[in-house]
Order: structure tokens, then C-alpha cells, then sequence
């Protein structure tokens, strides 16, 4: 008799509604140059017009005149998909141009542009040990889904050490046979803890024991230092981390990754990482549109200032009314729920009552008993949107049973 494998399907998604932690996609259309303004199609078949509060888009570079002008014109020139992976015909010119303004960015050799973030740290964190036989990896905590994939595709030795832990990490460190080759991969930007990595006192630590260093700057790249490099260029520290991985999906609105990086270590990944290797390329259009970007907001400081502005407005709102924010120094504004059910309700009521998008945060993207929405305010949130969220939130947070103490 043939098993019915559909019922383990359903139970496996069955376990998860349970657990209140079913995420449900919202169908959304963004109103272009209106962000962050959208429509929201319902499954009633009507609209409604709401604000999105979750879009990693944090500077709006989506919707920018000039990025939109970009992508036209490279679609007009070279049509629309790039024809291949990058060595069979999918590197073209707009490949090129944009992997050298991304090493200029971060003040590196060269660049490698991949299909996406994720991708970017699967193939380079999963090809080290085969370039550097015995590797040991150490990897924060709090690592993000994409460095740990890459560094479980490694199958080499790892230690896993506490988030932002300067003395756990030496504790591994010095425990380390010291004749292997060692790499710390970390974060700049925590997104879901809106917290930074202390960078000089890890690459201190790198070069006492002498590990590479390899730092994902996905959430801050576009946002931070005086070209938009990152928290290694704000903090001056991009000449002592070895890898510096990005994102061009975030700030810079597209969708793609990087590393940059030494020539050889980049050689050396576009030569072995399969995950590059075997991938057909972003589309022209696409790196055309993330070159335009990147040179928008490498002289755009301003754009950077009102950004981190407006955060900081919605996380004085937030405290000044008692909701239990982790109280962060970046653009990222958690407000703890601590309840998956209710958390998806919040979001629910909200987006329904009030036109508000924030996206709830529920396990395993973050641990079980911190379920939270995520607010990342943009350059474009104005202070009547502002208003329009607090009193919802207001209305809501009355109906529910939680916590009011500040969390951090």
C-alpha cells in the first residue's frame, strides 16, 4: 500500500498554525514614488491603502527617480535577463562597472556580485575550507540563517560563541589548535536586535590569534559611514576585516549580493564556490539600477542623517509611552510582543483597523518567548504617519495582556 505523504505535509503546517507561528504573505503593490505607501490586496478580491513599517527598502532607493531611470535604460539596451550564469555569457558590462564601485566602496580589491545576500554568504562561507584545509570557523550566535548555511556547508570544525562576547570568543580562540587556519564570521548590524558588533575589538582578537575576518554588513551597507560603506567605514575599520559581505536588496533597493575582498580571495571563491559557479547572473537592468544606487547614496550623507533621524523619533515615541522597545542604536525598532499568537493578531489589527503594515517576527527568526514587530522607519515615514501609528498602537496594546517595562 502507497503512503499518503500528503498527510505529513499537512501535519508538519498543522504543528505550525498551532504554535501560532504560521506566516501568512501579505499581497502587496507599492505605489511608485509614493513610498512607502501601497495597496493591499485582500482575499476578498478588495483594496485597501496602507503604510509599510517592515520594508527592508530603508532608504526608499526602490522607488528613486534616478535608480527607476537606470533600469529602464539598461532594459532599452540590453533587454531584460542576462543570458547566463556569469561564465557562460552572463557577465556584461553592467556586471563589471558594478563590481568595481562596490570594491571602491569598501575600499577593496575587487568585488563579487552573486544573486542574492543569502547566496552571497552560502557559496563564500561554504567554499573556505575547501580553500583553507582545517578551517575553524568562529561564528556569533546570533549569526543570521544565510552564515549559518554557509558555514554548515563548510563541514569543517566551528565554534559557535555568544553574541558580541568578546571573552567567550577568546575563551574559543585560545582554546583553538593554533596551527589551523581560523576565520571569525560576524555581523555589523543586528537586524532583529537592532544592536552592532564591537568590530575593532574582534578584528584585535583576529590579528592577536591570527583568524580572518569576515563581516556581513547586509543591514547597514547604503545606511552608514560617510559613503554608505557600512559600519566598517563609519568606525574606519575597513582595511582590518578581510571580507566584508552586502546586500544590494536592502538600502540599495535591488536584489543581488557582494563580497569584497583581497584579489586572490576573490579569485579564489569566483573559481571554487558553486554556489556562484553554477548560477545564472542578475539581470543587466538589475545591476544597472544597483550601480545607480550605490552612487546615489555614496554622496547622499543627508539622506543618511534624516534616515537615522526618523528612527530615532519613532524609538523617543515609543519609549516616551512606555512600550518595550529593545532600545537600540540603529535604524531597526523592535517592539517586543513575547507572544507568537498575539503578536500575529497585533499585525493583523493594524494592517486591517488602521492601514498599518508591520510584518510579525515569530520563531525560529527569532527565539521562542521574544516574538516582536520589527519597525524600520525610513527617510519617507513623516511625523503625521508617525502619529497615525502611535494611536493605533495605543487603541491595540489595551486589548492585550503585555508587558510595559522598557527591555533594554
Amino acid at each position: 500500500m502507497s503512503k499518503d505523504y500528503r498527510k505529513e505535509f499537512q501535519a508538519s503546517v498543522d504543528a505550525v498554525r498551532q504554535e501560532g507561528r504560521y506566516r501568512v504573505f501579505r499581497d502587496v503593490r507599492r505605489t511608485c514614488g509614493e513610498f512607502p505607501k501601497a495597496t493591499w490586496f485582500k482575499e476578498d478580491d478588495t483594496e485597501q491603502d496602507i503604510v509599510i513599517w517592515c520594508s527592508n527598502d530603508y532608504m526608499g532607493m526602490g522607488q528613486n527617480a534616478c535608480v527607476i531611470q537606470a533600469v529602464k535604460q539598461a532594459v532599452d539596451h540590453a533587454g531584460t535577463g542576462s543570458g547566463g550564469t556569469r561564465n557562460i555569457s552572463g557577465t556584461t558590462h553592467y556586471h563589471v562597472q558594478l563590481e568595481k564601485e562596490l570594491a571602491e566602496l569598501h575600499n577593496k580589491d575587487r568585488a563579487l556580485v552573486m544573486t542574492s545576500g543569502y547566496v552571497a554568504n552560502e557559496a563564500t562561507l561554504g567554499v573556505m575550507s575547501k580553500i583553507l584545509p582545517d578551517l575553524h570557523i568562529f561564528s556569533d550566535e546570533m549569526n543570521h540563517a544565510s552564515m549559518i548555511a554557509g558555514i554548515s556547508r563548510a563541514r569543517c570544525t566551528k565554534t559557535i560563541f555568544k553574541h558580541n562576547d568578546l571573552d567567550d570568543l577568546e575563551r574559543a580562540l585560545k582554546a583553538a589548535d593554533p596551527s589551523v587556519p581560523k576565520l571569525i564570521a560576524f555581523e555589523s548590524v543586528y537586524s532583529m536586535d537592532a544592536d552592532i558588533a564591537p568590530i575593532k575589538e574582534i578584528c584585535d582578537l583576529a590579528e592577536k590569534y591570527n583568524a580572518l575576518t569576515y563581516l556581513d554588513e547586509v543591514h547597514a551597507v547604503g545606511m552608514y559611514g560617510e559613503h554608505g560603506g557600512g559600519i566598517a567605514e563609519r568606525d574606519g575599520l575597513m582595511d582590518r576585516i578581510d571580507i566584508i559581505q552586502g546586500t544590494l536588496a536592502k538600502a540599495f533597493g535591488m536584489i543581488g549580493g557582494y563580497i569584497a575582498a583581497n584579489e586572490d580571495i576573490i579569485d579564489a571563491v569566483r573559481s571554487l564556490a558553486p554556489g556562484f559557479i553554477f548560477t545564472t547572473s542578475i539581470p543587466p537592468s538589475t545591476a544597472a539600477g544597483a550601480l545607480r544606487s550605490v552612487r546615489v547614496l555614496k554622496v547622499s550623507p543627508e539622506l543618511r542623517e534624516q534616515h537615522q533621524e526618523r528612527a530615532g523619533a519613532l524609538r523617543s515615541r515609543l519609549k516616551a509611552e512606555g512600550f518595550p522597545i529593545i532600545d537600540g542604536e540603529t535604524h531597526i525598532v523592535p517592539l517586543m510582543v513575547g507572544d507568537p499568537i498575539a503578536c500575529q493578531e497585533i499585525s493583523d489589527r493594524l494592517l486591517t483597523d488602521h492601514g498599518i503594515y508591520a510584518q510579525p517576527i515569530n520563531f525560529p527568526t527569532v527565539p521562542r518567548g521574544t516574538e516582536r514587530l520589527r519597525f524600520t522607519p525610513s527617510p519617507f515615514h513623516t511625523d503625521a504617519m508617525m502619529d497615525e501609528l502611535m494611536l493605533a498602537l495605543r487603541e491595540i496594546w489595551s486589548l492585550y495582556d503585555l508587558k510595559t517595562e522598557q527591555v533594554a
